[in-house]
């Protein structure tokens, strides 16, 4: 039997004696009474870019499921496994989250797949599968005139977003809950070099910056 990772072992001692001791009466808590969180995070599961330290969260604070590239399916009752999903209608049913945000992010290996149209990594091709969700039928995605191919993955990025946003209101339960006010759904986008968020204007689908750090807005 392989070892465990000793840096994550290291890390857990550092967890149990500096933050554990500050938590433990939340921790106490959230295993009496269960979690209830506002905010349901759809994010990649890209090791840069983790929901809890980008919005500097405590435990209970988030719901987060990650994939590859973000991407929410669209409803589809057929009886096959989706995680996705299924996070969903347990955010939604029980937890009645308030918030849903689609976090997406600069440099995602996902996106960069689609994009470059890469060969199937394995004869399963589960990411080049997974990431055919992202078009419609009959949709075409090409690089426009005199579109660098940095621009056009961050806008594909950014796209994948605005894509994910437009599934979820497929979902029955989704829909009924934003249109009775009960449910708000965002889009963000984070940079991972600079450590910037844009938030999506979902009437223009427009980004634009919020709050970043002096180090973040000199890049």
């Amino acid at each position: 039997m392989s070892p465990f990772p000793e840096h994550l072992l290291a890390g857990y001692q550092t967890f149990v004696t500096q933050r554990l001791p500050t938590e433990q009466s939340r921790y106490r808590e959230l295993s009496q009474i269960g979690q209830s969180p506002e905010v349901m995070v759809i994010g990649c599961c890209d090791s840069r870019v983790s929901p809890e330290v980008i919005f500097d969260a405590g435990p209970g604070e988030l719901f987060v499921v990650r994939n590859v590239a973000n991407l929410v399916p669209v409803f589809q009752p057929d009886g096959n496994a989706h995680g996705v999903s299924a996070a969903l209608e347990y955010a939604i049913q029980v937890l009645k989250i308030k918030h849903i945000v689609v976090l997406g992010h600069a440099q995602c290996g996902g996106i960069r797949a689609f994009v470059d149209d890469s060969a199937p990594l394995s004869p399963g091709d589960f990411i080049g599968k997974w990431m055919s969700m992202f078009v419609k039928p009959g949709e075409k995605v090409a690089q426009r005139d005199h579109e660098t191919m940095q621009q056009f993955v961050t806008r594909i990025e950014k796209a994948a977003i605005l894509r994910s946003l437009e599934n979820l209101m497929t979902f029955p339960f989704v829909k009924n809950r934003v249109g009775s006010g009960e449910l708000q759904l965002h889009g963000a986008y984070f940079g991972v070099a600079e450590g910037s968020l844009s938030i999506v204007d979902q009437s223009t689908n427009e980004f634009s910056r919020v709050y970043q750090s002096a180090l973040a807005s000199q890049t």
